[in-house]
């Protein structure tokens, strides 16, 4: 079942991987939870830099970053170490499942995700040769084919925005979501 805008989502704290329990909603902010693929990912690697880079202007907007991966935390906090956002390991795909967030072959398949694969994994290699990441899992926990997904959380706990990918790397943009943010009425942020 797939969230829309007007849904809601259960408060809850979340358990990242580093640092104190993350409260969603945030009835102080907005929050962009994630869903992204498995740690060490090498496309979801390249999407996290373009949040890390921008990560201010991202706070500065209003908004709260969560990125959950289907893996365990013991395997994330090899991958994630000084991302500035809380990462959740959800490997038994629980929020995933309640998200309507979906696996799907066309993950990889899909010819608009060709050349971000290529990229991605010429980054990558090039990095974990030089010792600056780690290589995944050969099997990583949850396979290889999930497919991104995005929403935006007004703090009453109202889905404000979402987007399911069609492929490994079909998820906002920064400058999407600071626009969906800037465009969010003030009564769907606090």
């Amino acid at each position: 079942m797939r969230l829309a805008p007007g849904s809601g989502v259960p408060a809850r704290e979340l358990t990242p991987v580093s640092g104190p329990p993350v409260a969603v909603p945030d009835p102080g902010r907005l929050v962009h939870l994630q869903f992204r693929r498995f740690a060490g990912c090498p496309i979801c690697n390249l999407h996290l830099r373009s949040i890390t880079v921008r990560h201010d202007e991202i706070e500065a907007a209003g908004i709260r970053e969560v990125v959950v991966f289907h893996s365990a935390a013991e395997e994330l906090r090899e991958h994630v170490g000084g991302l500035p956002f809380a990462v959740i390991g959800d490997p038994r795909k629980r929020l995933y499942a309640e998200f309507g967030v979906e696996s799907a072959r066309r993950a990889l398949l899909d010819p608009r995700v060709w050349w971000t694969v290529a990229k991605a994994a010429a980054v990558g290699t090039w990095k974990i040769a030089r010792g600056r990441e780690r290589a995944p899992k050969p099997r990583p926990d949850g396979g290889r084919f999930g497919l991104p997904a995005d929403f935006l959380i007004g703090g009453d706990g109202r889905v404000v925005a979402a987007k399911y990918g069609e492929h490994a790397y079909d998820q906002w943009t920064v400058d999407e979501l600071l626009s969906l943010a800037a465009h969010t009425p003030a009564s769907e942020r606090h």
